[in-house]
């Protein structure tokens, strides 16, 4: 397997719907609301990528200022690549496209917990989370 990695490389909407579908983050994500995974794909500024050949097989997808705070909003791998260090690179790719003060924050499936402890991620307690219909109270 020979695995091209690319930084803000052109993907279409259908591409990420495509290989979302085909990792693990397909069930997690809106991947029938065509509207918002456009929208996701469009405003991220910064976007790794892994082809094989001419198919996209894996890509990080994040919102940063490249100086203090990096998240990553999806990791997605399909399924066939996994195992191979592509998720790894991606990241590595990512890091090394920001400033040296800028952190890499992500919210982990809870099956991955285990993972992002092992290349190095530290677990922080302190995220919260606002749902869309629910309202920030008076």
């Amino acid at each position: 397997m020979t695995i091209e990695y690319r930084t803000n490389a052109l993907v279409t909407t259908d591409e990420f719907i495509e290989l979302l579908l085909r990792s693990t983050l397909g069930e997690r994500r809106p991947v029938q609301d065509r509207e918002c995974m456009e929208g996701m794909i469009s405003n991220s500024n910064l976007i790794v990528t892994a082809w094989e050949g001419g198919t996209l097989v894996g890509l990080a997808r994040s919102v940063t200022d490249f100086h203090y705070a990096c998240y990553l909003s999806d990791l997605a791998v399909c399924k066939s690549c996994q195992g191979q260090g592509v998720g790894r690179k991606l990241q590595i790719i990512t890091q090394n496209q920001l400033g040296p003060r800028c952190k890499l924050i992500l919210i982990a499936a809870p099956a991955a917990n285990t993972y992002y402890e092992y290349i190095g991620f530290t677990n922080n307690p302190r995220c919260w989370v606002l749902e869309r219909d629910t309202r920030i109270r008076d």
